[in-house]
């Protein structure tokens, strides 16, 4: 079950807030539904109702606060919205990337596609599919965890019948099965037909809450709608006659030839126009949306919407906060002549996304958690693969032309890196490696079902820097791998003979194209942007290495440039030659004003990326053995403010 209780968002400047003292409860085994018109704030609520957004009240899942939920996406499907996957990435991959965040095994995402329908498209591109696909994924998704509670936003809207229909036989089916279904809706027709209890909001504060029957009865009525270029004369016509027999109708002008009768039918309505020689163009018995009723009006005699009013309530003629919420579990059917007046359809048979002893069984998500999804997140998507190819062969074509030109160091060819560029191709590589990384969470989020916005733990941190740092090296060695064997096959093997201190040299090397990762890493996490990350690589050559010359340059600094042969003379044992000059190479490169500079920039960035990212990370608690994240917030306050962090 989930409990609302007085939901209030934070109110912009001279504006009302959004959602305004929100009460209502979704039980179990029956789908509620939100109903509202544009802007009513339905979004709103819930996002309120999940803490993505600042507010005061409580909202309770099975009895419990969301801060007290070890792992949120087991227990609680969301789907906010479109599914903010990278275009290159298949439905599989996507699926099972997100299943390393929440912690059950990578088949689950076969499992879930074929709930929703799509196995047959396991493997088509995200950015390839239509919007009722992408429905179908979102719905995966929320799915993935095998939760108890769903909370989807308008996952109708834009669907074909056809579609709209297969969703409301799934979520009939999981309701079915004991679980939460909670769903916004836009459309009277929609709710009565799917709903079990329907909650109807306006301007962000309760106007009723109501079981289906009732909300059928009370809101939507049968009618008789009639087109005709005498309208307004049958309209006169019918009144009349209904005064006479004091019959109750209702009639309505639609437009100038249309008008809407309420209380009669097809037959009456069409003997009056006989009768009367009006020609008829259409007439059809319809169900129509009589609008909300009026909200009630306080004791004072100001309406129940203005500031301080108490909210309106419900269905069961009650007034007063959060009337309505209870009921029984049973589903309640529209009833005859409204829609879902006929007994609904039983729905799917969803036994693979119902509670299952199984998953409930799984182990909670450890450390290796974030690494899996850092992993499956880099090697899913074409954009690295890219990167990594057009560095390798910008760093071959750089070594070829060093060649040509009669470089005598064979660093400098094995490494693709002329004296005009700040920084070699593969070094540039790493950085957008490392900057992607981030810059990919923040423009296509999928880790929290806020849009926009990313749960920056330490944990995904750790995963990120080690699967940068890991791509790199490889990128790094590549590069020596493939320059060093075109060299030697076009110029012989004398062109790539490293001198002494070779292996230092080349330590010093992945150790540059490592440090470039993370440097673009740290960047794109600060400013949440792949082109900053980028750009920040580019500024180490450019801007910091100068400033950090000028330092060395100075005299105080002078003796620090000397430390490797001063360490080298106090040595009480003699070293073999090759270590020695080993040594004394590895010295002398951590000597070198461009690993000063990117140690340097990198101490920067990650300060910068704990005091943006990581200031605002939940405290840890412990109830009953078990750790937990509590919200940093003042003590008796119930706001809902922290995000909903699926990443542990």
């Amino acid at each position: 079950m989930i409990q609302a209780i007085g939901l209030t968002s934070v109110p912009r400047r001279h504006q009302p807030p959004a959602v305004d003292d929100l009460t209502f409860e979704a039980p179990s085994g029956r789908v509620t539904v939100l109903l509202g018109a544009s802007g009513a704030g339905k979004t709103s609520a819930l996002r309120l109702l999940l803490r993505l957004d600042p507010g005061r009240g409580v909202a309770l899942f099975r009895g419990r606060p969301l801060h007290r939920i070890p792992h949120p996406a087991r227990e609680i499907g969301v789907f906010l919205g479109d599914v903010p996957g990278h275009p290159g990435r298949t439905a599989r991959g996507h699926l099972r990337m997100l299943s390393a965040t929440v912690g059950v095994p990578a088949e689950r995402a076969d499992d879930v596609l074929d709930v929703v329908g799509l196995s047959g498209l396991a493997d088509q591109r995200l950015g390839d599919f239509s919007l009722g696909m992408d429905r179908r994924l979102g719905l995966a998704a929320a799915l993935l965890g095998d939760p108890h509670t769903l909370v989807l936003d308008e996952p109708a809207q834009g669907l074909s019948p056809r579609e709209t229909a297969w969703l409301h036989g799934l979520l009939r089916g999981y309701a079915d099965q004991g679980g939460v279904v909670l769903v916004t809706s836009r459309e009277p027709k929609e709710a009565a037909r799917i709903a079990d209890r329907v909650v109807t909001v306006e301007a962000g504060r309760l106007l009723a809450d109501q079981e289906a029957a009732e909300f059928a009865r009370t809101r939507l009525r049968p009618r008789v709608a009639v087109r005709s270029p005498f309208a307004a004369r049958l309209a006169v016509l019918l009144t009349d006659e209904a005064h006479g027999s004091d019959r109750r109708i209702e009639v309505v002008r639609e437009s100038g030839s249309r008008i809407s009768v309420y209380g009669s039918s097809c037959a009456a309505v069409g003997d009056v126009a006989y009768r009367n020689g009006i020609a008829v163009h259409r007439l059809a018995e319809e169900t129509g949306d009589t609008a909300p009723a009026a909200p009630l009006q306080r004791a004072d005699g100001r309406p129940a919407g203005e500031e301080g009013a108490l909210p309106v309530a419900s269905a069961e003629g009650g007034q007063g906060e959060g009337a309505g919420a209870g009921g029984e579990s049973g589903r309640v059917s529209a009833p005859a002549g409204a829609p879902g007046g006929a007994e609904r359809p039983p729905g799917p048979a969803v036994a693979s996304v119902s509670a299952s002893p199984e998953f409930g069984r799984l182990a909670p998500p450890g450390p290796v958690q974030p690494l899996l999804y850092e992993l499956r997140r880099a090697v899913g998507a074409s954009s690295g693969w890219v990167v990594a190819g057009f560095s390798l062969a910008a760093s071959l074509l750089a070594s070829v032309l060093i060649a040509r030109n009669g470089q005598p160091s064979a660093l400098p060819l094995l490494t693709g890196w002329p004296n005009v560029l700040p920084l070699p191709p593969a070094a540039v590589g790493a950085g957008l490696l490392g900057a992607l990384a981030f810059g990919q969470e923040f423009r296509y989020p999928v880790l929290s079902p806020d849009q926009g916005a990313l749960p920056r733990r330490l944990g995904l941190l750790g995963a990120k820097l080690v699967v940068s740092a890991v791509a790199a090296l490889l990128l790094a060695v590549a590069v020596l791998a493939i320059d060093g064997f075109a060299l030697r096959f076009l110029y012989g093997a004398e062109a790539v003979a490293l001198p002494g201190g070779g292996s230092a040299l080349i330590a010093g090397w992945i150790g540059l194209a490592v440090g470039c990762a993370w440097a673009g890493l740290l960047a794109a996490g600060v400013f949440r942007s792949a082109l900053m990350g980028l750009a920040a690589v580019l500024v180490v050559p450019v801007a910091v290495v100068p400033l950090v010359r000028e330092v060395l340059a100075s005299p105080s600094a002078r003796s620090v440039i000397g430390l490797p042969d001063r360490l080298r003379s106090l040595s009480l044992m003699q070293w073999p030659t090759g270590v020695d000059q080993e040594m004394s190479a590895l010295l002398r490169l951590l000597a070198h004003p461009v690993g000063w500079a990117l140690a340097l920039s990198l101490a920067v960035l990650f300060c910068a990326y704990a005091l943006t990212g990581l200031r605002g990370r939940p405290r840890r608690w412990r109830v009953g053995g078990q750790s937990h994240d509590r919200p940093a917030v003042p003590e008796g306050r119930p706001i809902v403010s922290d995000k909903a962090s699926i990443m542990r």
